[in-house]
């Protein structure tokens, strides 16, 4: 790969995972874990797959960065990440893609995240 494309990705890499801090801590954490499966796993894809992947974690800066910033002018109200996924990307993805986003989606949402975090580092009574 050409020096430009490793050093696009990895600045990518590092302002997704300090985008993360933005975060609230379990979400930070499952966020900045699949951050890295993801970007280890497409490390040796062919180069249509690769401009593709790296579009989508762009987006994905951008609008992570642009709620963060919302939800820091909004102090009083909760804070809100996310987006809907529309139908027709769905319709792009692959078998495997559809079932790492029921993974992530069932662990992001359930009450008792495997994450147990707190700010103190020490676990909640």
């Amino acid at each position: 790969m050409p020096a430009a494309h490793v050093s696009r990705v990895r600045a990518l890499y590092r302002r997704i995972l300090l985008l993360h801090r933005a975060l609230p801590l379990d979400l930070k954490a499952l966020g900045d874990q699949y951050v890295k499966d993801e970007f280890r796993r497409h490390k040796a894809v062919g180069a249509d797959e690769a401009r593709r992947f790296l579009q989508e974690w762009e987006a994905y800066a951008a609008v992570l960065w642009q709620q963060a910033n919302e939800n820091s002018q909004n102090s009083t109200e909760k804070a809100c990440f996310g987006a809907a996924l529309p139908e027709e990307k769905l319709n792009d993805f692959r078998d495997e893609q559809i079932g790492q986003l029921q993974e992530l989606m069932q662990e992001a949402t359930k009450p008792n995240r495997q994450f147990s975090i707190t700010e103190s580092g020490k676990p909640k009574c």
